[in-house]
């Protein structure tokens, strides 16, 4: 159930990837570091984003950002007269 053996490889190949059978031993923190930058970058632009949200029309039924968008926060809701 397996890919055989490891054989003996040359040593003197240089890949980007680490080479054959590579299990670099702080796998699990640079996947962490990884992700939590993620979720960083996620959620400031999730937060500049939800400032700067601004709908024209209003909605004809709740949409989810008006949970989190500043113009339905303050009640900023104009409806232009026709």
């Amino acid at each position: 159930m397996g890919a055989g053996p490891r054989y003996p490889y040359p040593k003197e190949v240089w890949t980007p990837a680490g080479g054959w059978w590579t299990r670099p031993t702080n796998w699990a923190t640079n996947t962490a570091v990884c992700a939590v930058g993620i979720a960083v970058a996620t959620y400031t632009v999730w937060q500049y984003s939800a400032e700067r949200e601004w709908r024209h029309n209003p909605p004809t039924k709740p949409i989810p950002s008006m949970a989190w968008a500043k113009q339905f926060k303050d009640g900023e809701m104009k409806v232009k007269e026709p």
